[in-house]
């Protein structure tokens, strides 16, 4: 179950150059914005991340504007981002257990990252409408690992109506809002 105390969101390599390729690349871009203001109307910290961004760009703009004034992108090189000193001093630093995971290529950074979150005993839930492949069939088998794996599929509406329980939560309108 998710708890908003003990729960992050790690924000994957959702950059320029990727994200004009990906799979449903338009509702892609809806979900994640979607996300990064539900994770912040709850407050509830972001790890974003960047691939080699001299190579891959920067985050996508209409996120990345979200994201600006609270922190920076940590780059990496590794593909799994706890294989990165800089992100696991970070994971470290958060101490959470739960994990929301968003971003891309699912069947790459964002599968590899699951597989080593689950490995160190973490809560994992992919956030199944905000990660996306450049096909629809890496994305599936993206997705049918990482349930053999232990990670749990959810979606945007999914985990933020899990996160605030009720109707009566003091951010519940503001989280309606945001979905429609």
């Amino acid at each position: 179950m998710l708890k908003v105390d003990d729960t992050a969101l790690m924000l994957i390599d959702y950059q320029e150059k990727l994200a004009q390729v990906m799979h449903e690349r338009e509702s892609l871009q809806q979900k994640m914005v979607q996300l990064v203001k539900g994770m912040q109307l709850l407050q509830i910290p972001i790890v974003w991340l960047e691939q080699y961004p001299k190579g891959l760009g920067r985050t996508v703009q209409n996120v990345k504007h979200l994201l600006d004034s609270k922190q920076e992108a940590v780059s990496k090189m590794e593909f799994s981002v706890c294989d990165s000193s800089n992100v696991q001093a970070k994971l470290d630093e958060l101490g959470k257990d739960t994990y929301l995971i968003a971003g891309i290529e699912a069947h790459i950074c964002v599968y590899q990252t699951v597989q080593q979150l689950i490995e160190q005993g973490k809560h994992v839930e992919y956030i199944q409408d905000a990660i996306s492949s450049r096909t629809a069939e890496n994305k599936q088998i993206a997705m049918q690992k990482m349930n053999l794996l232990g990670a749990y599929p959810s979606s945007v509406e999914m985990a933020l109506f899990e996160l605030i329980k009720t109707a009566e939560h003091p951010k519940f309108k503001d989280i309606s809002q945001l979905i429609k």
